[in-house]
């Protein structure tokens, strides 16, 4: 690449961080104005996959009050995690957090987090090492559900994630790290070519909600945004154009 073509390149990137695109879109011509269905907010869950149902809200006293400022303050990204599992239960309390539904009207999810237009485009998959009551494994949250999917058993689960997150080895040492996807339709539906940016500003309010709750039960987050695209699409096999990873984060207990 020449020194012009990667000037080039760069305004194409800068240009995307932009809102310039808004003028350009047609939005009486979206899916969503021309009367197309609206994407359900949640992948369907094939029949014979196990279901394991989530403790609710209401159901957590081990999460501890914490103050905002103080967990704001505290927060920071941790790589180093105690051999100790996580809890089942802190998991749902993690996985309400980042994208619990507290209502859902006419299609539209309202969650705990924001999403442009209500779209909310994420899938929230774990790749699960050491959580107390799930065998280790790639399973996905169900939020409509407030239930977990298996969605399938990996042999050498901690050297696969590692490698997959380009030798990222605290990876693997985690006891779960959360592998969010996203399927694009459910945001190109509303906003055409004006969703992409709507989705990368999205997956950070989900990602910071999961630092500020790990606050609350002594363990650690640590967000990760390189990996190899295709070797981690195909460890929660996805497809890789219609839904892939966008974004991930890993958590264990830390000694505070």
């Amino acid at each position: 690449m020449d020194k012009r073509e990667g000037k080039d390149r760069i305004a194409g990137y800068r240009e995307f961080l932009k809102d310039s695109i808004r003028k350009k879109v047609d939005f009486s011509r979206t899916d969503q104005n021309q009367g197309a269905v609206t994407p359900s907010p949640q992948k369907d869950i094939s029949p014979e996959k196990e279901i394991i149902k989530l403790s609710e809200m209401g159901d957590w006293p081990f999460v501890k009050s914490i103050d905002l400022v103080e967990a704001i303050a505290a927060r920071k990204s941790r790589r180093k995690y105690l051999d100790v599992p996580l809890m089942l239960d802190e998991l749902a309390f993690l996985l309400w957090a980042t994208q619990g539904v507290k209502s859902l009207t006419h299609g539209h999810t309202y969650r705990t987090v924001p999403s442009a237009g209500c779209r909310h485009s994420f899938e929230t998959y774990l790749c699960v090492i050491n959580v107390k009551g799930l065998d280790q494994g790639i399973y996905r949250y169900l939020p409509l559900d407030k239930a977990l999917v298996c969605e399938h058993k990996v042999d050498n689960i901690s050297t696969r994630i590692s490698k997959a997150s380009l030798g990222q080895a605290f990876t693997g040492d985690a006891s779960v790290t959360f592998i969010w996807t996203t399927i694009p339709y459910r945001m190109e539906w509303r906003y055409g070519m004006a969703a992409h940016k709507a989705i990368a500003i999205d997956i950070g309010h989900v990602c910071q909600n999961l630092y500020l709750t790990c606050e609350a039960i002594d363990s650690g987050c640590c967000a990760i945004g390189a990996y190899d695209q295709v070797m981690m699409d195909s460890l929660i096999d996805v497809d890789g154009e219609d839904e892939f990873v966008i974004y991930m984060a890993s958590v264990g207990k830390v000694k505070k």
